[in-house]
């Protein structure tokens, strides 16, 4: 038989996959994929349920329901100040990764280069392979994860069509700065360069950080697509509801992209998605502080017990150095050690690198956006074991 796509077939299966399989074979309490615990807002769950017995469950429009496209435009100037036109500058989509998939599809041609940061969430280098795009990669550097200007710069030149960057960060927790944002949208700006800003994570953020997003910069306005996400911000990760913010022509080909891919969204889920973002400031400031809580209450157990605890601004995760604890192996290693002996489950960060063998070996990731029942009863088998 003729073989089937080399790039996609050479694939190995996602880190995230992997490991909660083996926290399920070893029943681990499994802090290595990013999905809480919580059920979600009661009236985002019971918008989508009403929508569903008595709402129109044929297909949606295309772009998405125009209620979901008007509250994201809303949500936008909420809280980035920013003025959308729902009508031409908002697509719905079928998760965040789709909307990844959707620009990448659309915006790049063969031969292209994409700037890249690493460490990176799991699905960008793929989807850039596969659009034709060619990578080029910069890498931040624990523990402090220092936006590498010159070597940034270095990255830019005549065939770079765009950057692609996530903030807050996943997996390493970063936040950008404004100072480091205008640096990345002042490169944009000399080279020509689009910036698809990966922002599932706007919500969850630390230590009164407030999230900018590089659209409302001087000059990025019409250069910039902005992707945001339900699942993340209503803790209903099961949903796969994204959205897509761009200018009327950049959102054209994305679109295009979409129309194939997917073509639409579940319509009561979109409905329940509107119901989320319409939500008072109480709710968002709520999440963070909330997570913000759980992050404290793992990371300092984690202190405690040995592990050398990086900084954790965003997101759901927090990065921890394993060698205090005297392990001599890799992160892979480690975490394997750890679901069977320990009966914890997390994540190796080698696994967010594009080349793991060249990555830092020695640090893994965990998830606190779980019960604190859950956290309490990893941090007790943790304890025990790795004494």
């Amino acid at each position: 038989m003729k073989p089937a796509n080399t790039l996609m077939s050479g694939l190995g299966t996602t880190v995230f996959e992997v490991m909660s399989a083996l926290a399920r074979e070893h029943q681990s309490v499994n802090l290595g994929q990013g999905f809480p615990d919580d059920r979600g807002p009661q009236a985002v769950r019971q918008a989508a349920a009403d929508f569903l017995m008595t709402g129109h469950n044929q297909y949606p429009p295309m772009m998405g329901l125009p209620e979901l496209r008007q509250a994201v435009a809303e949500h936008a100037r909420r809280f980035q100040g920013l003025d959308i036109d729902w009508q031409a500058e908002v697509l719905v989509t079928s998760g965040a990764t789709e909307a990844l998939a959707d620009c990448l599809f659309g915006l790049i041609e063969p031969g292209d280069e994409v700037v890249l940061i690493e460490p990176l969430y799991d699905s960008y280098l793929p989807i850039v392979r596969r659009a034709g795009g060619i990578p080029r990669l910069v890498r931040l550097e624990p523990p402090t994860w220092r936006l590498p200007r010159e070597e940034l710069a270095a990255a830019f030149g005549p065939r770079t069509k765009l950057i692609l960057f996530n903030t807050p960060m996943n997996p390493c927790s970063k936040v950008f700065d404004e100072e480091e944002l205008a640096f990345i949208a002042g490169l944009c700006r000399e080279h020509d360069v689009f910036a698809v800003c990966d922002e599932v994570y706007e919500h969850i953020i630390f230590d009164d950080r407030r999230h900018l997003s590089i659209m409302a910069l001087p000059g990025m306005r019409e250069r910039s697509i902005r992707i945001g996400s339900a699942g993340k911000s209503f803790s209903l990760t099961g949903w796969k509801v994204g959205y897509v913010t761009a200018a009327p022509d950049l959102m054209k080909p994305i679109a295009r992209t979409h129309q194939f891919m997917t073509f639409t969204t579940p319509p009561n889920l979109q409905w329940g998605a509107a119901t989320g973002l319409r939500l008072d400031d109480g709710y968002f400031s709520t999440l963070a502080t909330d997570m913000q809580r759980k992050r404290d209450r793992l990371a300092g157990a984690l202190s405690t017990i040995g592990f050398d605890v990086l900084p954790t601004h965003g997101t759901y995760f927090v990065t921890t150095d394993f060698r205090p604890l005297g392990f001599n192996g890799t992160d892979e290693e480690f975490c394997h050690h750890m679901t069977v002996k320990a009966g914890v489950t997390a994540v190796p960060v080698s696994a967010f690198y594009d080349d793991a063998g060249k990555a830092p070996r020695n640090f893994v990731r965990f998830c606190f956006c779980k019960n604190d029942e859950t956290l309490d009863e990893a941090i007790n088998r943790l304890r025990d074991k790795l004494k």
